[in-house]
């Protein structure tokens, strides 16, 4: 194979470039607009109003961004290499003696490129936006609730104020509960002075008994004196908002959103506790076969360029390219719900998919070259 890239790789790769950033701004806006509008419903709740609720969903969007890319990917390579084959252009390219394969490999290195930055944006500047966006919108909508960065949630009761490093809604057997990790609560006297200070390797809220520290140590500040006291329960009488709580908690530790090491992080520390790690697992793996879908997509509507949509218009293209992106979406979404069910392998759940799209894409380009 010539050495690449030639002209006609720059050629290809510029029209597809082209309608892929076009459609990804397209898709993104349009996803934006709808978040926007979501948004609306939250504004009014403490101070949460309509700049801040424009600033969270300014903040989503690296994330949204990096959502859309395999849609627009795929939408975009169809309609730029259905644009070159209505110009008659990549008939001229095939008449010069070059190969479907060349083409495509014109049109799959240039969307590694920008798949390559999506990949860098998911470790680095779409979950420190989204976590933003997050610690924002919660302290605005509750005075007494706010989100920090590195240290976890904080919530406040009167004079006890509680801080969460982790956090999780569990259920079984038909019972809900709030389970936070390592949490410690500060208690103040009247005069502003520290009375106490709590640890608790986990702490519960149940509908039934409220809430239920585990494993505390418990310092007592004095006038003259420092004391600790250690106990295995302590019921803690509180009217804390767990709902408020559990939301809040809810967006912080959101597994979509974490990058890969913290995923990792996350599973590593539910093996070691015998807790569930499913969910840390799905979107692990789905991090790392990203790229995979993208170019499993894209390889797999590329033979319909050199047929039915030298002839087609926008309209047709449009159609074919949501159509591969929602199918395998569907397909994909389906493949990993039946692992979450049976237990089997997520590294094989994403596979299956692409391995599919690719298998359609080889047979379509062997029947085309037939």
């Amino acid at each position: 194979m010539r050495p690449f890239p030639r002209l006609h790789d720059l050629l290809v790769a510029r029209v597809v470039i082209g309608t892929v950033l076009l459609t990804w701004a397209v898709l993104t806006g349009l996803d934006l607009v709808l978040a926007m509008v979501d948004e609306l419903r939250s504004v009014g709740q403490g101070g949460y109003d309509f700049l801040k609720a424009l600033n969270y969903v300014a903040h989503t969007a690296p994330r949204r961004a990096y959502m859309m890319f395999p849609t627009a990917a795929v939408i975009g390579s169809l309609m730029g290499l259905g644009q070159l084959a209505a110009s008659s252009e990549l008939t001229a390219l095939r008449a010069l003696g070059i190969s479907r394969r060349r083409l495509s490999l014109s049109v799959a290195l240039p969307l590694l490129l920008l798949t390559g930055l999506m990949m860098v944006n998911a470790e680095t500047v779409a979950p420190w936006a989204q976590r933003s966006a997050d610690m924002m919108k919660s302290a605005a909508r509750s005075n007494d609730m706010i989100v920090a960065q590195y240290s976890g949630l904080w919530a406040r009761e009167g004079d006890i104020f509680l801080n969460a490093q982790s956090g999780r809604e569990r259920s079984e057997g038909g019972e809900h509960w709030l389970e936070l990790d390592d949490v410690r609560l500060f208690e103040f006297n009247e005069d502003g002075r520290l009375a106490s200070v709590a640890r608790a390797r986990i702490a519960e809220h149940r509908a039934d008994s409220g809430w239920l520290l585990r494993d505390v140590t418990r310092t007592w500040f004095e006038e003259r004196a420092v004391s600790q006291t250690e106990s295995a329960e302590e019921h803690w009488e509180s009217n804390l908002d767990s709902a408020t709580l559990a939301a809040n908690a809810s967006n912080i530790w959101r597994p979509r959103y974490m990058t890969a090491s913290e995923l990792r992080q996350g599973i590593e520390y539910r093996k070691r506790n015998q807790l569930d790690a499913s969910e840390f697992e799905e979107h692990y793996w789905g991090h790392w076969f990203y790229p995979l879908n993208v170019l499993a997509l894209c390889l797999a509507a590329i033979p319909f360029a050199f047929g039915s949509l030298r002839s087609g218009g926008l309209g047709r293209r449009l159609f074919v390219g949501v159509v591969f992106a929602l199918g395998f979406w569907l397909l994909q979404t389906q493949v990993v719900k039946l692992a979450a069910v049976y237990g089997f392998d997520y590294r094989l759940a994403y596979l299956i998919p692409p391995l599919a799209m690719l298998s359609v894409s080889w047979f379509l380009f062997r029947r085309r070259s037939g």
